[in-house]
């Protein structure tokens, strides 16, 4: 368990690291509206992948972490969800392609539609849900690695000039494909096949709900954006969609632990060890907690040097936006515990469904009213509200449970911890006029002063210590 958590967090940050070195590059080579144009597309190609999906990603960890052990159910399991995933993915993309080729909205910019077509076309080829089902996150993180190295490689070879956004959406297209396609040959060419009995029916039921709440889920996340282009231009979109990527790059971080606890948290409930598996989720909140406290603090306080530095002053209408989205780290944290280690691992998934539900309809009547009058700034604020609305919304459905309690003396004392980071960046930024200078002596000081302050002051050494030491030892 140690090891998975260890390479959940390592693809994590490989994550955070590969948009933190290319997207600066690609933001000054194409400009607001070259990233717009590519975000736009990209995004309509992923909205029609989720739709593909039809939960599977989520459903799946569930379904295969509970007969993990049975090499045969194993192999039934995986191949009855990966055909209804093809099936989906072709009915869909027949769907996208009918809607890209005969509505007259896209035929300026038709072939990067197409292009970005393959991304629904292929979405079958996603497996992550099966190596984190049988907790082999190691493949998952090396590869990942290697794909996001080669998409790094050919983004500095490719991409010169404002021009080069067909060549972007094609390495952007790589990075997502690349993963996917060899761990799915890699599965077929290694699982072990022995007369597997297909069965749909099983999966159906619980499926329709979590595909209810993955729509409802992914209409609210990519709404803004497609929303934000239809109401405004491809500059505003790319504005919003500097600040989005910089505020939420710490997210996977901060739900790389929750990721990998999903399947034991699933395996344990299974097996009726009911108590082990709110262990995990008591320590996976104090962690939460923890982490995502600074992390606001510090991303609205060094807003203006982050948004400089990670994609230069043309984009400074991205600042207040950015300000406004740092408080997701702690709400999307909060909210992916109880939904993905708890309510989904414990079988309430029409509890998720109608969350998403309700986020979904907050999500849509508050952008149509904010975006209009306050353009990113009102889809940042839309998101806020969603995220808000929704993580209450989980809880209300978890507020009987007794498992659910949050450390109000650790929550004081990281607030405590955090707020010093203001006075110390104030000062920093005496001391130089440089962005990068001020960003970096303002996170070594920020995290050493609040690491000193946790570990030796408050001694809360304890919160890591108990969810990846003493818990863990398998």
């Amino acid at each position: 368990m140690r090891k998975n958590i260890v390479y959940n967090i390592l693809l994590s940050f490989t994550n955070i690291l590969f948009p933190l070195i290319s997207f600066p590059y690609a933001a000054r080579v194409l400009g607001p509206k070259g990233i717009g144009e590519v975000q736009f597309v990209m995004s309509f190609a992923q909205y029609f992948s989720i739709f593909a999906a039809i939960g599977i990603p989520i459903y799946g960890v569930r379904a295969i972490a509970k007969i993990r052990d049975d090499a045969s159910k194993l192999s039934s399991t995986f191949l009855s969800l990966s055909t209804l995933f093809f099936i989906a993915s072709v009915a869909v993309a027949c769907i996208y392609f009918l809607i890209v080729g005969l509505h007259p909205y896209f035929s300026s910019n038709q072939h990067y539609y197409i292009i970005a077509g393959i991304l629904v076309f292929l979405s079958f080829s996603y497996t992550d849900w099966y190596y984190s089902g049988i907790e082999a996150f190691h493949k998952i993180t090396i590869r990942s690695i290697v794909v996001k190295s080669i998409s790094l490689a050919l983004l500095y070879t490719f991409v010169k000039t404002s021009s080069d956004i067909y060549n972007y959406l094609w390495i952007s297209i790589f990075s997502i494909l690349g993963n996917q396609v060899y761990n799915f040959l890699d599965i077929y060419l290694h699982l072990e096949i022995k007369k597997p009995v297909l069965s749909f029916s099983e999966h159906i039921k619980p499926l329709l709900l979590i595909f209810g709440a993955t729509i409802a889920s992914s209409i609210y996340t990519l709404w803004d954006t497609i929303i934000l282009y239809f109401l405004t231009s491809p500059e505003i979109v790319g504005y919003y969609t500097v600040s989005t990527k910089l505020t939420k790059l710490i997210i996977p971080v901060i739900t790389a632990i929750g990721g990998a606890l999903i399947p034991t948290i699933s395996y344990y409930y299974n097996k009726q060890q009911i108590d082990q598996a709110k262990t995990f989720l008591r320590s996976s909140l104090d962690v939460t907690i923890f982490i995502t406290i600074p992390v606001t603090v510090g991303l609205m306080t060094l807003a203006p040097e982050l948004i400089y530095t990670f994609a230069g002053k043309e984009f400074s209408p991205s600042i207040l936006s950015m300000q406004i989205m740092s408080v997701l780290p702690i709400i999307i944290g909060i909210g992916h515990l109880l939904s993905f280690q708890w309510l989904i691992p414990f079988g309430k998934n029409k509890a998720v469904f109608v969350a998403m539900l309700v986020g979904l309809v907050v999500s849509m009547l508050s952008n149509l009213l904010l975006i209009p009058i306050y353009l990113d700034k009102g889809a940042a604020i839309s998101t806020v509200i969603t995220e808000c609305i929704v993580c209450a919304a989980y809880y209300y459905y978890l507020r009987s449970e007794r498992t659910i309690s949050i450390n109000k003396r650790l929550v004081f004392q990281t607030i405590f911890s955090s707020l010093l980071f203001i006075p110390i960046i104030l000062l920093v930024r005496l001391t130089s006029d440089n962005n990068i200078v001020i960003c970096i002596l303002s996170i070594f000081t920020c995290v050493a002063s609040y690491s000193l302050l946790q570990f030796f002051v408050f001694k809360n050494f304890e919160v890591f210590k108990s969810l990846l030491f003493k818990r863990i030892n398998e």
